[in-house]
């Protein structure tokens, strides 16, 4: 235990940031996967007893495990006190290279911000963070990092009796636009400022070099979000749940909860069947994004002046587009864009759409020539698409890198839904196995795996209806 030196700086700041909490062991743990990726981050090798134990509260480590006290908007409305109410915070190790690595075990039980609930993760839903987040990662998305997944013979009770698990999960820090929000909304101007301090200090030192370092703060969050969201367009991600709390101040993906990877293209999509009224479909992620920028901005006034926040936040826009559309062309395995690249691109979305095309098939299809023939077949050979490839096929041919281009963008791996419940189906009845293969896959998703073609199938028709709530 004492290989993970663990530091407490997010909860030296005091009990009005988080609160004390205990682990409530699960019955009969067992460790369901270790990411040896992740461990090599904060230099731990093979998982021991000790650690499992640390994980799963049987052991408590010098400090207390805490959870965060937070607010948000969720579905565009305002919740006035949220918090970690199913995740606690073991500390901070501190890695000379890699930097600080925050440890979250989320499935912890109840701690003082349940709001009555069991504080439990079910092990399907952690089954699919785990897996997601690492899979993020491989496409070069931030995420939050998995370490450990531990499943257990503790019952939950959700639409039908599941059992619960942990993910242990890793991030500099898991501070949200929510914890700004919240002491805002109490007018407790103290504290928003020890908290930026705190997150400027540790996590943005760059800032405080400016003369305005909150204005700066405000702009690299800004920032860092809107390249992000380019990254989830591109490649088709989901997340499903874009409420204030579930924002990462790091710019990273965080809370997997009902996210989807886009199979058939539908901009439209919405891959949580709870949001009836379409507030986070995938086309509506970009202006989410800045929507919730906006909640952080007000969050922020007492630091910067308002004209200051407006003129910030116009910056997201373009900085959104920028990232998204070099992204886009590079999927196309074009580095140097022309003013002809835009509605090229444009043509093939509305075709893909038209067609209900497999999205990130389509882009492996087409990064290698030799598979263009194979990717008519998602177009049903139409005349429109054979006009479309030709053009193509005119603009990149004398690109000299544009299959390796092309092929670095565009993945030949995704999670889809089908694959993680395959996963989720075993894990029920003990079998592991499926769980270690998709993260070997997904860590590596460029790569071809000659033994994993299966994965790179459409999905099949039994799967097509796979419908993923909030509910874990």
């Amino acid at each position: 235990m004492s290989a993970l030196k663990l530091s407490y700086e997010f909860a030296n700041l005091g009990g009005e940031f988080s609160q004390p909490t205990k682990i409530r062991p699960l019955k009969n743990p067992q460790l369901a996967s270790w990411n040896p990726s992740a461990a090599a981050l904060i230099d731990l090798q093979q998982p021991t007893d000790k650690l499992i134990a640390l994980f799963n509260g049987e052991s408590v480590a010098e400090g207390s495990p805490v959870a965060s006290l937070y607010a948000g908007h969720q579905f565009g409305h305002w919740v006035a006190q949220l918090g970690d109410g199913r995740a606690a915070i073991l500390g901070q190790v501190n890695h000379a290279a890699q930097g600080p690595w925050e440890l979250q075990v989320k499935g912890c039980g109840p701690t003082a911000y349940s709001r009555g609930a069991d504080g439990r993760a079910v092990l399907r839903s952690s089954i699919r963070e785990y897996l997601c987040s690492e899979a993020m990662q491989a496409l070069s998305i931030p995420s939050t990092r998995a370490l450990a997944l531990i499943d257990s013979q503790t019952p939950v009770q959700r639409e039908s009796i599941e059992t619960a698990a942990l993910v242990v999960r890793m991030a500099p820090t898991h501070i949200r636009f929510g914890n700004f929000e919240l002491f805002a909304s109490r007018n407790q101007t103290e504290q928003v400022k020890i908290l930026a301090d705190y997150v400027i200090d540790h996590f943005y030192p760059e800032c405080r070099t400016s003369h305005k370092p909150y204005v700066a703060f405000y702009r690299a969050v800004i920032s860092k979000t809107a390249q992000m969201i380019a990254h989830w367009q591109a490649q088709g991600f989901a997340h499903g749940v874009m409420n204030t709390d579930n924002m990462s101040i790091l710019g990273l993906t965080i809370d997997y909860g009902p996210f989807g990877f886009m199979e058939a293209y539908d901009p439209h999509l919405i891959c949580n069947h709870s949001d009836d009224q379409g507030r986070y479909a995938f086309d509506q992620q970009p202006n989410i994004g800045l929507w919730n920028l906006g909640c952080l901005g007000n969050a922020l006034l007492s630091l910067i002046g308002l004209e200051e926040a407006k003129a910030a936040l116009d910056s997201y826009v373009e900085d959104y587009y920028q990232h998204y559309y070099a992204l886009m062309y590079k999927k196309l395995g074009i580095r140097v864009a022309q003013a002809s690249d835009k509605p090229l691109l444009t043509d093939l979305l509305n075709l893909m759409s038209d067609y209900k095309a497999d999205y990130s098939r389509v882009f492996r299809l087409l990064s290698k020539p030799e598979t263009h023939s194979e990717l008519a077949a998602h177009f049903a050979n139409c005349k429109q698409f054979k006009h479309w490839l030709s053009g193509y096929q005119a603009r990149v041919g004398s690109l000299s890198d544009c299959t390796e281009t092309a092929l670095a963008h565009n993945p030949k791996y995704l999670l889809r839904n089908y694959m993680a419940q395959i996963a989720i189906d075993k894990a029920a009845d003990g079998d592991y196995s499926e769980i270690d293969r998709l993260l070997h896959i997904l860590q590596s998703p460029f790569d071809e795996h000659p033994d994993a073609q299966s994965y790179f199938s459409t999905t099949p028709d039994w799967a097509k209806s796979l419908r993923v709530s909030c509910s874990s």
